[in-house]
């Protein structure tokens, strides 16, 4: 297989390489900064319509749903018809979806215009499977990595959004989200080449692979071990992102351009540090990415989920009184840590992929990118149900605490019951804290130097 991939690169230069990278890596920043945009304007719509919380995180979810579906069908066509053409179609017709937007008056129409939006979510698996088709084995997890830094267009839009809502209304703002995505579809299409591996199915008149072998796959419960990684990591990234605006305003009354910047803060690193998860992932794999990613993010959750708190205790003289609670300059920092152990685990998910199923990037990154953003979609609702019936800030983290906490013990008991697989000798041993490549006495004796 390796010897394939190699001939099907033979005469792509670096530029070939870099320019895809590039062009690729623009085009989904700007389309997930599409993507996102609600976190900005549904603010604004929420206000106009007075909708819950329940209403508003649901309006926040839409455009992730139709984003997370779509990119499994998104991840067959491309292996079907190529990265160049799908990607500047995708790009046009969402272009079109929130242009459309700015006529919409009522809730109802806005949760379907939300919907043709959403399809600005999908751009990631056209990307996975057009990026990773120009680069070796050994440089695709760090290539990928790249391309995932298009994550900081959530960034763009708490950074810049709110600004564009202050001078144009939030109606102008999808307006001037709308031209600049069709003017980086002309230019994606323009500038871009055809992939080697599509290049080289199109030369030999080899038909395009059906969808039947596309999705053959999915039936492995790895794919779908990957795939629930992805829930939290990417999932709980684009909820935060959408959130966050939400809770600073709501929790610490700040104004929406600066919670917009702090929410910025939190997306930042967990979109341009996915390179470093890539290139840690080439180099010391992505199981230990994984573990560093869950672990972390439990410390900081757990932090984060203490909410707001005063108590008094009944002292030999007289009560006193003690006080808990994060400043909001600490709440942005422990959320800009999580946010870069997030971008590492988004990486070492997608480091997988192209190595074990180099012929289905398409269809088992879209599955697995399909989940993730259904995490993006449910979360955001249940935050705010559970806003609406608790009454405490602090809520949606508690749920991501327990769910990261489930993900990290199934990791492991998966783990362990490979390594046993692979080493039966060892099947019985319970206090080993790691395992080596040969258990000790099964491999042919060496001359001891």
């Amino acid at each position: 297989m390796e010897g394939r991939l190699m001939h099907i690169l033979e005469g792509v230069s670096r530029t070939d390489q870099y320019r895809a990278l590039g062009l690729s890596t623009f085009a989904f920043t700007v389309c997930f900064a599409v993507w996102t945009i609600f976190s900005i304007i549904g603010v604004q719509i929420k206000q106009d319509l007075g909708l819950s919380d329940t209403q508003f995180g649901l309006l926040v979810a839409t455009p992730i749903l139709t984003g997370s579906i779509s990119r499994i069908f998104l991840g067959i066509w491309t292996e079907q018809v190529g990265g160049r053409a799908l990607f500047p179609i995708q790009m046009l017709v969402t272009s079109v979806a929130v242009w459309l937007l700015t006529w919409v008056t009522t809730y109802e129409m806005f949760l379907v215009a939300a919907l043709g939006l959403g399809l600005a979510g999908g751009s990631f698996i056209i990307g996975v499977a057009y990026t990773s088709r120009w680069f070796e084995k050994e440089r695709q997890g760090t290539a990928l990595g790249i391309f995932g830094m298009g994550n900081v267009g959530a960034a763009v839009t708490n950074f810049g959004a709110p600004f564009l809502v202050v001078a144009l209304g939030w109606e102008g703002t999808a307006r001037v989200y709308a031209v600049v995505l069709a003017i980086t579809a002309v230019l994606f299409y323009v500038l871009s080449k055809t992939d080697p591996a599509h290049a080289a199915r199109k030369l030999s008149g080899a038909g395009p692979v059906s969808t039947g072998q596309q999705l053959e796959p999915l039936r492995k419960l790895q794919v779908w071990r990957f795939a629930t990684y992805y829930f939290f990591v990417f999932g709980g990234f684009v909820a935060l992102a959408s959130f966050l605006p939400r809770y600073y305003t709501g929790a610490y009354g700040l104004e929406l351009t600066t919670a917009g910047v702090f929410a910025g803060l939190y997306s930042m690193p967990g979109s341009i540090f996915r390179a470093l998860g890539g290139w840690m992932s080439d180099k010391w794999g992505a199981r230990f990415v994984m573990y560093l990613t869950f672990i972390v993010s439990l410390v900081v959750l757990f932090i984060l989920s203490y909410p707001q708190t005063s108590y008094t205790v009944q002292g030999i003289e007289t009560p006193i009184e003690f006080n808990f609670g994060l400043t909001v300059g600490m709440f942005v920092g422990l959320t800009v840590v999580l946010g870069f152990v997030m971008s590492l685990g988004k990486a070492a998910v997608y480091k997988h992929i192209p190595v074990y199923y180099p012929n289905h990037v398409g269809s088992v990154g879209g599955l697995v990118g399909m989940i993730g953003g259904l995490g993006g979609f449910v979360l955001p609702i249940v935050f705010g149900m559970l806003l609406d019936v608790t009454g405490v800030w602090t809520a949606p983290f508690m749920l991501l605490f327990v769910v990261v906490l489930v993900m990290t013990i199934w990791m492991h008991v998966a783990i362990r019951r490979m390594e046993r697989r692979k080493h039966p000798q060892l099947a019985g041993e319970r206090d080993l804290s790691d395992l080596p490549d040969e258990p000790y006495g099964t491999a042919p004796a060496h001359r001891a130097d």
